[in-house]
């Protein structure tokens, strides 16, 4: 991280598996709504593995980026061995995508080895990801005062809910409720980490006021003056807000559209079944009918009940 593609392709990863989630979520409760259960991730037709390779090979190519591609000498290390201030983001980055591939590696191992307790082990390892993240970008070696800062800090609202969501459905793995809302905080995790990319490192929109400073290795912003600087925070506020109603606003509209798509499907469904089902008690019925007319052609004594269905009733009272 520290430049724009560090921000915008990891923010990318996100907001691509907050709506894969999203988008299965809602399809697997509009088809089952009465059984419906959560899961920690979802399998292709093709690759049932596709989204955990990804994430290994997205936290792999991270990790190499943050402590072998991208430092100038191409390892994080001083000569003595020891860690170089201008480094300490880059463990911090490198440790939370370590967590993450963690995560994936032994979700993909408990589902082929299926113990008893996979799925609330699962969730936990999501939850401990999670809990790494937002205790490692609360305690971040970068600037916290700064507009930088402010991005960070409320990131970690996006980042709280995702874990929240996340230990909750150990207990709770039939809420839909809780699944869509910790698929939109994941989405939500890349839309914001997208913004930080573009906001804070394209010279062209940084706040009035504030400019860009080479410090440590790294560029950062530094606004003129206290109120530059709370104006700047403002702003970052204003835009926050905006893009958590937008991806409400996208979140909802994609439930009601997906939602209708697939109950009228499920109805389409329910009544070919049905139609099926008539088509063959018919058939039942007129083989039944026509077997009746064949043995009594053959010649074959008729039941009790045949004999009394042909007599017209009688009327007693004559």
């Amino acid at each position: 991280m520290g430049t724009l593609v560090g921000h915008v392709a990891p923010g990318f990863g996100f907001f691509i598996i907050g709506l894969w989630h999203l988008l299965n979520h809602i399809k697997v409760h509009a088809l089952n709504p009465k059984s419906y259960t959560s899961s920690p991730w979802f399998s292709t037709s093709r690759v049932k593995y596709l989204e955990l390779y990804l994430i290994m090979l997205a936290c792999s190519m991270s990790i190499s980026m943050e402590l072998f591609i991208g430092p100038d000498r191409h390892q994080p290390l001083d000569p003595d061995g020891t860690i170089p201030s201008n480094h300490l983001h880059n463990f911090e980055h490198s440790n939370i995508s370590l967590t993450f591939f963690v995560y994936a590696f032994f979700s993909l191992v408990l589902d082929k080895l299926s113990p008893p307790a996979k799925y609330g082990l699962i969730y936990f390892l999501g939850a401990m990801a999670f809990g790494q993240q937002l205790l490692l970008f609360h305690l971040h070696s970068a600037d916290h005062m700064g507009v930088e800062g402010q991005y960070h800090w409320l990131l970690q609202i996006a980042i709280f809910i995702s874990l929240v969501t996340t230990l909750l459905g150990i207990n709770y793995p039939k809420s839909f409720l809780n699944s869509f809302v910790r698929s939109i905080s994941i989405l939500f995790q890349g839309v914001w980490l997208m913004v930080m990319g573009f906001m804070l490192w394209t010279p062209a929109l940084i706040p009035k006021g504030c400019f860009m400073n080479l410090e440590e290795g790294h560029k950062v912003v530094r606004c003129h003056g206290e109120e530059a600087l709370e104006r700047a925070k403002s702003l970052v506020n204003i835009q926050f807000s905006w893009y958590v109603v937008g991806v409400i606003i996208f979140a909802m509209t994609l439930y009601l559209v997906m939602t209708k798509l697939y109950a009228e499907k499920v109805e389409y469904q329910s009544l070919t079944k049905f139609a099926l089902q008539d088509q063959e008690n018919d058939t039942e019925d007129d083989d039944v009918e026509a077997q009746k007319k064949i043995n009594n052609k053959a010649g074959e004594p008729m039941s009790f009940l045949q004999i009394g269905k042909s007599f017209a009733p009688m009327d007693m009272e004559k």
